[in-house]
């Protein structure tokens, strides 16, 4: 898709870090880091993941939903895809 094209390098970028931070867990978890210590980790790996799914998401609404071009069961098709997307990522 050209939207994830135009955002790639920013896109690797982020999941560079999140690779990072789940590395730096790993490595908590394999030393007598303190538990509060490493769920302040967890938590800043789902806010980066979720900053993540926001980026492409709304690059994803933008692009496909707001495509003038689509026809009304095209739109309805989109609009299933990412509703069923949504309830999966959000249960």
């Amino acid at each position: 898709m050209a939207h994830i094209k135009n955002n790639q390098q920013a896109l690797l970028t982020r999941v560079k870090k999140i690779r990072g931070q789940l590395n730096a867990v790993e490595k908590s978890l394999t030393e007598d880091t303190e538990c509060l210590a490493i769920l302040q980790q967890v938590t800043a790996i789902k806010g980066a993941v979720n900053g993540l799914m926001t980026t492409i998401l709304d690059d994803h609404i933008r692009a496909h939903l707001g495509n003038p071009e689509l026809t009304e069961t095209q739109r309805s098709e989109e609009i299933d895809a990412l509703s069923k997307l949504l309830k999966s990522y959000l249960r």
